[in-house]
Protein backbone atom coordinates (compact mmCIF):
# COMPACT_ATOMS: atom_id res chain seq x y z
CA UNK A 1 0.00 0.00 0.00
CA UNK A 2 1.52 3.22 -1.52
CA UNK A 3 0.87 6.12 0.92
CA UNK A 4 -0.95 9.25 -0.27
CA UNK A 5 1.39 12.58 -0.97
CA UNK A 6 -0.36 15.39 1.43
CA UNK A 7 1.08 19.23 2.22
CA UNK A 8 0.10 20.83 5.24
CA UNK A 9 -0.46 24.41 6.47
CA UNK A 10 1.82 25.12 9.68
CA UNK A 11 0.61 26.32 13.20
CA UNK A 12 0.31 27.89 15.18
CA UNK A 13 -0.57 31.50 13.36
CA UNK A 14 1.00 33.68 16.25
CA UNK A 15 0.42 33.84 19.99
CA UNK A 16 -3.55 34.75 19.03
CA UNK A 17 -5.49 31.65 19.35
CA UNK A 18 -8.28 33.27 16.89
CA UNK A 19 -5.72 33.63 14.26
CA UNK A 20 -5.00 29.82 14.70
CA UNK A 21 -8.58 29.40 14.31
CA UNK A 22 -8.75 31.35 10.91
CA UNK A 23 -5.79 29.77 9.13
CA UNK A 24 -7.14 26.25 10.72
CA UNK A 25 -10.44 27.14 8.65
CA UNK A 26 -8.91 28.80 5.94
CA UNK A 27 -6.63 25.24 5.32
CA UNK A 28 -9.53 23.42 5.58
CA UNK A 29 -11.59 25.03 3.63
CA UNK A 30 -8.83 25.32 0.67
CA UNK A 31 -8.13 21.99 0.53
CA UNK A 32 -5.01 20.79 2.83
CA UNK A 33 -5.50 17.64 3.97
CA UNK A 34 -3.58 18.17 7.07
CA UNK A 35 -2.02 21.04 9.81
CA UNK A 36 1.34 20.43 11.54
CA UNK A 37 1.61 22.44 15.00
CA UNK A 38 5.15 23.21 16.19
CA UNK A 39 5.56 22.92 20.08
CA UNK A 40 8.25 24.76 21.48
CA UNK A 41 6.35 27.29 23.98
CA UNK A 42 3.12 29.75 24.21
CA UNK A 43 0.51 29.28 23.43
CA UNK A 44 0.90 25.17 24.65
CA UNK A 45 0.26 23.40 21.78
CA UNK A 46 -1.51 20.28 22.70
CA UNK A 47 -4.05 22.56 24.80
CA UNK A 48 -4.47 24.67 21.60
CA UNK A 49 -5.45 21.35 19.18
CA UNK A 50 -8.02 20.75 22.30
CA UNK A 51 -9.42 24.10 21.98
CA UNK A 52 -9.58 24.43 18.47
CA UNK A 53 -9.95 20.99 16.75
CA UNK A 54 -13.81 20.94 16.64
CA UNK A 55 -13.60 24.28 14.15
CA UNK A 56 -12.67 21.30 11.59
CA UNK A 57 -14.39 18.45 10.43
CA UNK A 58 -11.94 16.55 8.14
CA UNK A 59 -7.96 18.06 8.35
CA UNK A 60 -5.86 15.45 10.00
CA UNK A 61 -3.65 17.69 12.86
CA UNK A 62 -0.68 16.30 14.08
CA UNK A 63 2.28 17.96 16.04
CA UNK A 64 5.91 18.14 15.05
CA UNK A 65 6.83 17.61 17.60
CA UNK A 66 6.38 17.43 21.66
CA UNK A 67 9.72 17.44 23.44
CA UNK A 68 9.69 14.53 25.61
CA UNK A 69 11.74 15.70 28.47
CA UNK A 70 8.61 18.73 29.41
CA UNK A 71 5.71 16.13 29.82
CA UNK A 72 5.92 12.63 31.62
CA UNK A 73 4.07 10.07 29.25
CA UNK A 74 1.24 9.71 31.71
CA UNK A 75 0.47 13.47 30.45
CA UNK A 76 1.17 13.15 26.78
CA UNK A 77 -1.37 9.69 27.19
CA UNK A 78 -3.89 11.90 28.92
CA UNK A 79 -3.02 14.87 26.53
CA UNK A 80 -3.60 12.47 23.72
CA UNK A 81 -6.67 11.13 25.37
CA UNK A 82 -8.71 14.59 25.05
CA UNK A 83 -7.22 15.65 21.46
CA UNK A 84 -8.60 11.86 20.45
CA UNK A 85 -11.99 12.61 21.83
CA UNK A 86 -12.49 15.98 20.25
CA UNK A 87 -10.96 14.92 16.97
CA UNK A 88 -11.44 11.39 16.70
CA UNK A 89 -8.97 9.60 13.99
CA UNK A 90 -7.41 12.64 12.86
CA UNK A 91 -4.58 13.17 15.36
CA UNK A 92 -1.25 12.77 14.82
CA UNK A 93 1.42 13.12 17.82
CA UNK A 94 4.68 14.13 16.88
CA UNK A 95 7.71 13.71 19.88
CA UNK A 96 10.99 14.33 19.45
CA UNK A 97 14.15 15.16 22.01
CA UNK A 98 14.49 19.23 20.92
CA UNK A 99 17.64 20.78 21.23
CA UNK A 100 19.93 22.34 24.22
CA UNK A 101 18.56 25.52 23.37
CA UNK A 102 14.93 24.57 24.75
CA UNK A 103 15.79 21.96 27.18
CA UNK A 104 19.05 23.48 28.57
CA UNK A 105 18.13 26.93 28.05
CA UNK A 106 14.59 27.55 28.95
CA UNK A 107 13.92 24.91 30.90
CA UNK A 108 16.87 23.52 32.90
CA UNK A 109 16.85 19.55 32.28
CA UNK A 110 19.46 17.87 30.70
CA UNK A 111 19.76 16.88 27.28
CA UNK A 112 20.45 13.05 28.08
CA UNK A 113 20.44 10.09 26.35
CA UNK A 114 17.50 11.20 23.84
CA UNK A 115 17.64 8.19 21.21
CA UNK A 116 16.26 5.85 25.00
CA UNK A 117 14.47 8.70 26.17
CA UNK A 118 12.17 9.26 23.06
CA UNK A 119 11.96 5.49 22.53
CA UNK A 120 11.11 4.55 26.21
CA UNK A 121 8.26 7.45 25.98
CA UNK A 122 6.92 6.55 22.68
CA UNK A 123 6.82 2.93 24.15
CA UNK A 124 5.27 4.41 27.49
CA UNK A 125 2.62 5.87 25.65
CA UNK A 126 1.49 3.32 23.69
CA UNK A 127 0.72 1.34 25.85
CA UNK A 128 -1.19 3.89 27.84
CA UNK A 129 -3.56 4.74 25.25
CA UNK A 130 -4.05 1.12 24.74
CA UNK A 131 -5.65 1.63 28.49
CA UNK A 132 -2.92 -1.42 29.68
CA UNK A 133 -1.96 -0.65 33.47
CA UNK A 134 2.23 0.07 33.12
CA UNK A 135 4.59 -2.02 34.25
CA UNK A 136 7.55 -0.51 32.61
CA UNK A 137 11.65 -0.19 34.10
CA UNK A 138 13.53 1.30 31.43
CA UNK A 139 16.95 3.24 31.21
CA UNK A 140 15.31 6.88 31.64
CA UNK A 141 11.66 5.93 32.49
CA UNK A 142 9.91 4.35 35.12
CA UNK A 143 5.64 3.37 35.65
CA UNK A 144 4.40 1.29 36.77
CA UNK A 145 0.50 1.03 38.04
CA UNK A 146 -0.91 3.84 35.59
CA UNK A 147 -4.15 3.23 33.72
CA UNK A 148 -6.13 5.30 31.89
CA UNK A 149 -9.74 4.38 29.94
CA UNK A 150 -8.38 2.90 26.65
CA UNK A 151 -9.41 4.56 23.07
CA UNK A 152 -10.89 3.25 20.60
CA UNK A 153 -8.90 4.83 17.64
CA UNK A 154 -5.81 5.60 19.69
CA UNK A 155 -3.43 8.45 17.42
CA UNK A 156 -0.33 7.25 15.94
CA UNK A 157 2.97 8.09 17.37
CA UNK A 158 5.59 9.85 15.11
CA UNK A 159 9.29 10.98 15.70
CA UNK A 160 11.50 13.12 15.09
CA UNK A 161 14.77 12.28 14.09
CA UNK A 162 18.21 13.73 12.03
CA UNK A 163 20.74 11.22 12.57
CA UNK A 164 21.37 7.30 11.73
CA UNK A 165 20.36 6.23 15.36
CA UNK A 166 17.21 8.26 15.62
CA UNK A 167 16.09 8.10 12.31
CA UNK A 168 16.36 4.20 12.81
CA UNK A 169 14.96 4.29 16.32
CA UNK A 170 11.74 6.56 14.87
CA UNK A 171 11.21 3.92 11.87
CA UNK A 172 11.40 1.01 14.51
CA UNK A 173 9.30 2.19 17.26
CA UNK A 174 7.35 5.27 15.46
CA UNK A 175 4.35 4.94 13.50
CA UNK A 176 5.85 7.73 11.47
CA UNK A 177 8.75 9.35 10.98
CA UNK A 178 9.56 13.65 11.35
CA UNK A 179 12.32 15.23 9.74
CA UNK A 180 13.50 18.97 9.61
CA UNK A 181 15.91 21.75 7.98
CA UNK A 182 18.11 18.78 5.60
CA UNK A 183 19.97 19.70 3.11
CA UNK A 184 18.59 17.96 0.22
CA UNK A 185 21.75 16.27 -0.75
CA UNK A 186 21.03 14.08 2.64
CA UNK A 187 17.49 12.57 1.91
CA UNK A 188 18.59 9.65 0.50
CA UNK A 189 20.93 8.31 2.96
CA UNK A 190 18.48 9.60 5.80
CA UNK A 191 15.61 7.67 3.87
CA UNK A 192 18.28 4.52 4.25
CA UNK A 193 18.31 4.11 7.40
CA UNK A 194 14.85 4.62 7.79
CA UNK A 195 14.45 1.63 5.71
CA UNK A 196 17.02 -0.28 8.52
CA UNK A 197 14.93 0.74 11.22
CA UNK A 198 11.97 -0.46 9.60
CA UNK A 199 13.36 -3.83 8.48
CA UNK A 200 14.41 -4.83 11.86
CA UNK A 201 10.99 -4.24 13.32
CA UNK A 202 8.98 -6.10 10.79
CA UNK A 203 7.95 -3.52 8.70
CA UNK A 204 7.18 -2.44 4.97
CA UNK A 205 9.65 0.80 5.24
CA UNK A 206 7.10 1.98 2.44
CA UNK A 207 4.36 1.99 5.20
CA UNK A 208 6.33 4.16 7.72
CA UNK A 209 5.04 8.04 7.07
CA UNK A 210 7.86 10.94 6.59
CA UNK A 211 6.91 14.35 7.18
CA UNK A 212 8.94 16.99 6.81
CA UNK A 213 8.20 20.79 7.99
CA UNK A 214 9.76 22.76 4.92
CA UNK A 215 10.89 26.28 4.75
CA UNK A 216 9.53 28.15 2.09
CA UNK A 217 8.89 31.69 1.22
CA UNK A 218 7.24 31.97 -2.03
CA UNK A 219 9.11 35.57 -3.84
CA UNK A 220 10.70 36.91 -6.71
CA UNK A 221 13.09 38.00 -4.01
CA UNK A 222 15.40 35.38 -3.99
CA UNK A 223 18.57 37.14 -2.41
CA UNK A 224 15.90 38.62 0.44
CA UNK A 225 15.28 35.02 1.22
CA UNK A 226 17.92 33.49 1.74
CA UNK A 227 19.19 36.18 4.02
CA UNK A 228 16.06 35.56 6.22
CA UNK A 229 16.71 31.98 6.78
CA UNK A 230 20.15 32.92 7.08
CA UNK A 231 18.98 35.25 9.86
CA UNK A 232 16.40 32.74 11.26
CA UNK A 233 18.13 29.27 11.14
CA UNK A 234 22.05 30.42 11.72
CA UNK A 235 21.81 30.16 15.15
CA UNK A 236 19.47 26.70 15.20
CA UNK A 237 22.93 25.31 13.17
CA UNK A 238 25.02 26.83 15.81
CA UNK A 239 23.35 23.99 18.42
CA UNK A 240 25.05 20.85 18.91
CA UNK A 241 21.69 19.05 17.69
CA UNK A 242 21.72 20.75 14.39
CA UNK A 243 25.52 21.23 13.89
CA UNK A 244 25.99 18.01 14.17
CA UNK A 245 23.86 17.20 11.69
CA UNK A 246 24.51 19.33 9.45
CA UNK A 247 28.32 17.80 9.71
CA UNK A 248 26.90 14.25 9.52
CA UNK A 249 25.06 15.44 5.87
CA UNK A 250 28.13 16.15 4.41
CA UNK A 251 28.44 20.26 5.49
CA UNK A 252 31.29 19.90 8.03
CA UNK A 253 33.29 23.09 7.10
CA UNK A 254 30.00 25.20 7.13
CA UNK A 255 29.14 23.52 10.32
CA UNK A 256 32.86 23.88 12.54
CA UNK A 257 32.53 27.36 11.23
CA UNK A 258 28.88 28.11 12.72
CA UNK A 259 30.73 27.05 15.80
CA UNK A 260 33.59 29.14 15.63
CA UNK A 261 31.47 32.42 14.56
CA UNK A 262 29.15 31.30 17.17
CA UNK A 263 31.65 30.99 20.07
CA UNK A 264 33.15 34.32 19.30
CA UNK A 265 29.71 36.09 18.96
CA UNK A 266 30.51 37.14 15.08
CA UNK A 267 27.30 36.86 13.33
CA UNK A 268 28.69 37.50 10.09
CA UNK A 269 30.90 34.51 10.38
CA UNK A 270 28.13 32.65 11.85
CA UNK A 271 25.51 33.62 9.32
CA UNK A 272 28.11 33.94 6.29
CA UNK A 273 28.74 30.20 6.73
CA UNK A 274 25.35 29.38 5.15
CA UNK A 275 26.06 29.89 1.34
CA UNK A 276 23.72 30.72 -0.85
CA UNK A 277 24.26 27.22 -2.51
CA UNK A 278 23.57 25.38 1.13
CA UNK A 279 20.39 27.41 1.86
CA UNK A 280 19.23 26.36 -1.96
CA UNK A 281 19.56 23.13 -0.68
CA UNK A 282 18.04 23.70 2.84
CA UNK A 283 15.01 26.01 2.16
CA UNK A 284 12.49 26.24 -0.43
CA UNK A 285 12.83 30.24 -2.09
CA UNK A 286 11.08 30.89 -5.66
CA UNK A 287 8.71 31.86 -7.50
CA UNK A 288 5.16 29.84 -7.41
CA UNK A 289 6.08 27.38 -10.21
CA UNK A 290 9.68 26.93 -8.48
CA UNK A 291 8.40 26.18 -5.09
CA UNK A 292 5.41 23.71 -6.23
CA UNK A 293 8.48 21.77 -8.26
CA UNK A 294 10.72 21.52 -5.06
CA UNK A 295 7.76 19.89 -2.83
CA UNK A 296 7.37 17.36 -5.90
CA UNK A 297 11.08 16.74 -6.17
CA UNK A 298 11.33 15.89 -2.13
CA UNK A 299 7.44 13.74 -2.17
CA UNK A 300 9.35 11.66 -4.93
CA UNK A 301 12.68 11.36 -3.08
CA UNK A 302 10.84 9.86 -0.25
CA UNK A 303 8.93 12.29 1.98
CA UNK A 304 5.08 11.46 2.20
CA UNK A 305 4.09 14.94 3.88
CA UNK A 306 5.27 18.22 3.48
CA UNK A 307 4.29 20.84 5.63
CA UNK A 308 4.73 24.22 4.24
CA UNK A 309 6.37 26.64 6.92
CA UNK A 310 6.85 30.34 5.56
CA UNK A 311 9.77 31.79 7.01
CA UNK A 312 9.67 35.39 8.45
CA UNK A 313 7.98 37.41 5.75
CA UNK A 314 5.17 40.07 5.38
CA UNK A 315 1.93 39.30 5.46
CA UNK A 316 1.81 39.13 1.53
CA UNK A 317 4.66 37.09 1.74
CA UNK A 318 3.41 34.08 4.00
CA UNK A 319 -0.07 34.39 2.30
CA UNK A 320 1.11 33.66 -1.44
CA UNK A 321 3.11 30.71 0.47
CA UNK A 322 0.09 29.02 1.30
CA UNK A 323 -2.19 30.21 -1.40
CA UNK A 324 0.38 28.60 -3.86
CA UNK A 325 -0.48 24.99 -2.14
CA UNK A 326 -4.16 25.49 -2.50
CA UNK A 327 -5.75 22.47 -3.96
CA UNK A 328 -7.10 24.35 -6.81
CA UNK A 329 -3.54 25.31 -7.32
CA UNK A 330 -1.85 22.25 -6.49
CA UNK A 331 -1.62 18.48 -6.98
CA UNK A 332 1.01 15.87 -6.73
Amino acid sequence: MSLTKRVAVTLPAGPKIEHTIARLKWAEDNGFPDAWFSDAGAPDTLTQIAAVGHHTTSIRIGVAVTPVYTRSPSVLAASANVIGQVIPGRFVMGLGSSSQTIMGQWNGIPLDKPVTRVKETAELVRTMLRGDKTNYDGETLKSHGYRQAPMDNPPPIYLAALRPKMIEMAAEVGDGVIFNLWPKSALPKMIEHVKIGAERAGKNWQDVEIVNRAMVLCTDDKAAGRNAFRAAFAPYYATPVYNKFLAWAGHGNAAQTITQGWAAKDRAKTSGALTDELIDEIAIIGTEDEIRERIRQDAEGGVHTSIIAPMAATPEDLDRTFNAFRASEFSF
